[in-house]
């Protein structure tokens, strides 16, 4: 019989669902291994000493509390709702994804292991991966898919500079499902020596619950920041969506608050198979990595092919936690097209002198049309998940710059 859950902020129950979404759907192999993450993990959450050591490092090695900014040049020329931006983008790494690969290393080290493993899609993941690693003395292998690779140079760069090895993946799509498809079978190989510190909050239980936990210090912090600048909640709280740990990190404080929630997808270039990766939006229901989810899948149940601007959304199935939500309808998922989201990360760096990551240039192009529509008295949040520093050669080459 599976546990009530009575907020939203609790889930999963103890098989690893979010209603009928998640699970593990994996090997025979992988079971005892995974089951000996999900045990470690749980002992880590409530051991005091190791939530010092992480919260000391969020704090005097990441940088954290990142800003909750009033973007006011905006607010002002939109001449809607406030805009504010969670300053992910002002983390060590430049995105949010060293919140939960540092709380990832720290978690291998305790068990033991000698590397950790990752896929990556816009090298953020795998830089923040590669540096939680240098700092803590473990071995570090990401893969990447070759396209990407061509696309994020410099998160490429960086991840060697740090010491990681970098393995070009050249199979199906050459981009982030087949980065993950290329870790896994690493990892069926070398689990007794190796943590496979997946990117998101995807894969098969406890990947998706532990990735939330260590992001959701995004949406704590905020609550807190907006509480202390306007007194009250905000009405709006926008995220990008690929796998979705930066949305859930934002949302999951609000989960249980009268607070509007968002997701914005990826809409690429065109709403047909593989110009897109738009996964709730145009995705059924099925298995993809170990997780029961929404996946963009042919008639067979192979994952379709997919498109984004932005190299971390590119991915055709979306956490379990993000299918619940939106089965349930506390989390409206809407997208942004590729030409939206380069106007709105121009827009950014023009009108505020802040350049997005083009993952989160996806959040703000939807924000900036929500906010327009709205009264001066609304507040909207954006998490800025990431800067655009990795992407202005890309950029620079499609408006020929």
């Amino acid at each position: 019989m599976k546990t009530e859950i009575k907020s939203l902020k609790n889930l999963p129950d103890e098989n690893g669902y979010y209603g009928k979404f998640g699970g593990s759907f994996i090997p025979p192999q992988l079971v005892e291994p995974l089951k000996e993450i999900e045990r470690e993990y749980l002992k880590a959450k409530n051991d005091p000493e190791f939530q010092k050591e992480y919260a000391d490092l969020l704090k005097n090695y990441v940088g954290r509390p990142s800003p909750l900014y009033f973007a006011k040049n905006i607010t002002e020329k939109l001449g809607g709702a406030k805009v504010y931006l969670k300053r992910e983008d002002l983390n060590h790494t430049g995105a949010h994804k060293i919140n939960h690969c540092l709380g990832e290393v720290l978690l291998a080290k305790r068990m033991g292991k000698k590397k950790v493993l990752a896929e990556t899609g816009a090298g953020q993941h795998g830089v923040a991966l590669a540096t939680a690693a240098a700092l803590l003395g473990l071995e570090c292998e990401i893969h990447m898919g070759s396209i990407d690779i061509e696309k994020q140079q410099p998160n490429v760069i960086r991840m060697k500079l740090l010491g990681a090895k970098v393995v070009e993946v050249n199979t199906g799509g050459k981009c982030l499902k087949d980065a993950v498809d290329s870790a896994f079978a690493t990892f069926i190989e070398e689990y007794k020596t190796t943590f496979f510190a997946i990117g998101s909050v995807v894969g098969p239980h406890p990947y998706p619950m532990i990735v939330r936990d260590f992001q959701s210090i995004v949406g704590k912090e905020a609550k807190k920041q907006i509480l202390e600048q306007e007194k009250r909640l905000p009405d709006y709280i926008i995220g990008c969506v690929g796998g979705g740990s930066n949305a859930i990190g934002l949302f999951n404080e609000f989960l249980d608050d009268e607070v509007s929630l968002i997701g914005v997808e990826p809409a690429g270039r065109g709403s047909g198979i593989g110009e897109h990766a738009a996964t709730i939006t145009y995705g059924t229901e099925g298995v993809i990595h170990g997780m029961k989810t929404i996946v963009l899948q042919d008639e067979k149940g192979e994952p379709n092919s997919v498109h984004s601007i932005a190299s971390g959304l590119d991915y055709p199935g979306v956490g379990p936690i993000h299918a619940y939500l939106k089965a349930i309808g506390r989390v409206e998922y809407t997208y942004a097209s590729d030409d939206e989201t380069i106007k709105a990360f121009l827009e950014l760096s023009k009108v505020e002198g802040i350049i997005p990551a083009l993952e989160s240039a996806h959040a703000v192009a939807y924000a900036l049309k929500l906010a327009s529509t709205l009264s001066k008295d609304k507040i909207i949040i954006v998490n800025l998940s990431g800067r655009g520093d990795k992407d202005i050669d890309y950029v620079a080459s499609l408006l020929k710059i």
